[in-house]
């Protein structure tokens, strides 16, 4: 039998409920999604379904409107059929997945069970969300065929965004069911599967609890304060910018309070259990409801003037009053924002004399005997906790990674020259003569396994390709400070951008022409993609915004028009290339980024996308062939057979829009919707396999004989197209909803997009076209208003509108 995934029961609307149902609905799948009928029903109510579906209809409804999206796209709710446990629980036996997101009690979760048990079909999977109660206790008394197919299943919330997966197997489960699920997870869910043993908090809680709750035990004896902990604790370090408490304040303190809680009580034999008793100021905190961004007031907290001027406000653990936020600095935080790597960043600040670095060290290294201490108690390797602190706490390194960052003997002595316990399997690692936890044999990425006391190959998908590992495995063909050209196997090359946000520049344009001349003579196809961390991370943020507004300062237009051309080349070159070319992108793919796409013959996109065209927030227009590009992508969507019949103007419109109100994707099914993603495009739901994937369409293609297309001229709007949007804009000005600069501009973007002054229904070749961009470019580059927006967006990253 080959098993699938049709149709899924989620038990429990919750946050997480309604997140795993709508990344399931996301995914294509059918959703049952279920809860309990109200209690407080009166008695005109009970026969009423809507009432008895109320608490189901308030789940599904939060899951909906939620901020940031939890669907993809709002279609996919209509793939989630609600119901209660009363009236709709027999439709479970149509489901190939139940998981139970239930509130967590033993009894609850036992009772529920006990009657999925009765109406479940055979081979039916069955899975717990649970994080704080044994599955062993929880499948207690079941049949053994029930014990069979069920296993833990932790997902992390958001659980669109979270990319961990926590799987537990049970005691009995299949092998056949724990290899499906963590199939299904990764490639039908995209997550980064851990497997977690039957513990307490199961690995990335268990890790990531402990270190907040020793720094929140810790601070007071060091002197720092909230603030001062969050700026050391942030990117510095390789984590997100919400440090500790304001990530506290996101997940909610009544969160964290249980599960600090619940390590406390089911590990009493761990050796910093007390480093889990909540602080005093904490459960004051707690029992007046100051539990972060829920209840609008936390460590942090947001007030407004008279003037409604928005005034950000701390808390003093002391008074549990608000004071003013004032942005604090060290000096070792001054010093690593001058490094270019991460790994120089995070020395910078562990190796300063200043008191921010000596409590980054202090707490750095308790992470480092904490983690190597919990091997094999809550997983057999060091892969499964690192990749537990990226993929569910969005760190850029793991414990494990970081040791070796900073050099796991140099980290050892100065922990036991402070007088502190090494955990006894790190030490025989370095008695074996073994001092590193990871390390690149032959491009292959090994981890050191405490188990065989040996290195064993770290596991990937078969659909992975690790451009780290090939460049490690000196399979570089060229490089600079911008981007480079790697070997990814069999003859397919992957141009990769590293510069900050991977915006592109001169050097990135150069680098992009020389990739295409290289692999014409060396290779069989071009990806363009790369693997740059964060969520949603950066395939390319657009063009280097400093380094055209110094252009425009200098008021250098012909070096202006000649970067243009470049750029505009590069793509036109791209997409006539004599091989075929992918692009991979993900997360934000803006401005330029998104005009590298459109050269490419396919685009494979993580389905985390935000894609779009957004120079008009700085006064400009996407002049690297985005204007043309994004219209022939419309036309060129169109049938053949009725492509000459179409109103083109239903077809003009959306697509301006699209750059005239710099819409962009909120995920990739958005980016089809909106036109950025076309019919021959995929969307790939694990990002960690999307290098690999359009690696798969490049030999594809090749394997079909690939031959580049015709270049023929573009059927245009002309005329008709600039007379339709002035009258647009004509009433968006008198009702005040744009300003005089962006009509100014919108006029000239549809120009430029309809193809100058030509009729309706003209054919323009596509040199003239790029030709009226890089001219509206240069023009919008003159003008004031234009300059103020750059710089505007520089000074503060946000758009003026003048």
């Amino acid at each position: 039998m080959k098993r699938k995934i049709r149709k899924a029961a989620v038990i429990g609307s919750g946050i997480m409920g309604g997140g795993i149902a709508a990344l399931l609905a996301g995914a294509g799948i059918k959703v049952l999604l279920l809860d309990i009928v109200p209690f407080d029903l009166k008695d005109e109510e009970k026969n009423d379904p809507i009432a008895r579906n109320r608490m189901v209809k308030a789940g599904f409804d939060a899951a909906l409107n939620a901020k940031p999206d939890l669907f993809m796209t709002k279609k996919d709710a209509g793939l989630i059929e609600i119901g209660n446990l009363d009236d709709d629980f027999d439709k479970i036996k149509e489901c190939d997945w139940i998981c139970e997101v239930v509130v967590e009690n033993l009894k609850i979760k036992q009772d529920l069970f006990k009657r999925i048990e009765k109406v479940r079909k055979p081979d039916c999977i069955v899975t717990s969300n649970t994080s704080g109660i044994p599955l062993k206790d929880i499948c207690e008394g079941f049949s053994k065929e029930f014990k069979q197919h069920f296993m833990g299943t932790h997902f992390f919330n958001p659980v669109r965004y979270m990319h961990l997966l926590e799987l537990i197997p049970g005691a009995d489960t299949l092998p056949e069911v724990l290899d499906f699920i963590a199939q299904f997870g990764e490639k039908n869910l995209g997550k980064g599967i851990v497997w977690a043993k039957d513990t307490p908090n199961f690995v990335g809680n268990r890790i990531g609890i402990q270190g907040i709750g020793i720094i929140m035990k810790e601070m007071f004896k060091d002197s720092m304060t909230i603030p001062e902990i969050d700026s050391v604790f942030g990117p510095a370090l390789g984590r997100p910018k919400t440090g500790i408490f304001k990530l506290v304040d996101l997940v909610g303190l009544d969160t964290i309070v249980h599960v600090c809680n619940n390590s406390y009580n089911l590990c009493p034999d761990d050796e910093q259990r007390e480093t889990l008793v909540v602080p005093e100021f904490i459960n004051k905190m707690f029992e007046k409801k100051l539990l972060g961004n829920k209840t609008k007031a936390g460590f942090y907290k947001t007030e407004f003037t008279p003037e409604g001027k928005r005034v950000k406000k701390i808390i003093n653990p002391e008074t549990l009053e608000y004071d003013d936020f004032e942005r604090p600095t060290f000096p070792c935080l001054d010093q690593a924002k001058k490094k270019a790597t991460l790994a120089e960043k995070i020395e910078t600040v562990l190796k300063g004399d200043d008191k921010g670095a000596a409590f980054a060290w202090k707490m750095t290294a308790n992470q480092f005997q904490y983690a190597g201490a919990r091997i094999p108690e809550i997983a057999d390797t060091i892969v499964e906790i690192d990749n537990s602190m990226k993929w569910g706490y969005n760190f850029e390194m793991g414990p494990f990674e970081i040791w070796d960052s900073y050099g796991v003997k140099e980290a050892v002595d100065r922990i036991e020259k402070e007088g502190l316990e090494i955990p006894a399997n790190v030490k025989e690692m370095l008695t074996k003569g073994n001092t590193c936890f990871y390390k690149l044999e032959n491009g292959i990425k090994q981890y050191y396994d405490f188990a065989s006391s040996s290195y064993k190959e770290v596991p990937v998908a078969k659909s992975m390709v690790s451009i780290a590992a090939a460049k490690g495995n000196n399979k570089t063909a060229m490089e600079n400070a911008s981007a480079s050209l790697v070997d990814i196997g069999d003859g397919v090359f992957c141009v990769e951008f590293h510069t900050k946000m991977n915006a592109i520049n001169a050097e990135i344009v150069d680098s992009l022409a020389d990739s295409l001349e290289y692999v014409d003579k060396n290779g069989v196809g071009l990806v363009i993609g790369n693997e740059a961390g964060g969520m949603p991370g950066a395939f390319s943020a657009g063009a280097d915004l400093r380094y055209v507004s110094k252009l425009c300062h200098d008021k250098k237009y012909a070096e202006i028009d000649a970067f243009l051309k470049k750029a505009q080349d590069g793509i036109q070159n791209t997409k006539y290339a004599s091989f075929p070319v992918v692009a991979a992108p993900y997360g934000m793919t803006l401005g330029g980024g998104c005009e590298t796409c459109f050269g490419a013959d396919k685009i494979v996109a993580h389905s985390e996308l935000f894609m779009g065209f957004v120079e008009i927030g700085v006064g400009l227009l996407p002049a690297g062939g985005g204007t043309m590009n994004l219209w022939k992508k419309f036309i060129n969507a169109l049938p053949a057979g009725v492509a000459k019949d179409t109103d083109l103007a239903k077809v003009f419109v959306p697509a301006f829009m699209n750059i005239a109100m710099a819409h962009i994707s909120m995920s990739a099914a958005k980016a089809k919707a909106l036109g950025f993603l076309g019919a021959a495009d995929r969307v790939v739901f694990n990002r960690d396999n999307l290098v690999g994937e359009a690696k798969k369409e490049v030999l594809k293609m090749v394997d079909d004989a690939y031959a580049p297309p015709a270049k023929t001229p573009l059927r245009v709007m002309g005329n008709g197209g600039q007379g339709m949007v002035n009258a647009e804009l004509f009433n968006f000005l008198q009702g005040k909803f744009m300003s005089d600069h962006d009509s100014f501009l919108a006029k000239r973007i549809a120009y430029v997009m309809s193809g100058g002054d030509v009729n309706s229904g003209s054919y323009v070749d596509e040199d003239t076209i790029l030709k009226l961009e890089r001219e509206a470019f240069i023009d919008f580059a003159k003008e004031e208003k234009t300059i103020a927006r750059i710089d505007h967006m520089l000074k503060t990253g946000k758009p003026l509108r003048n």
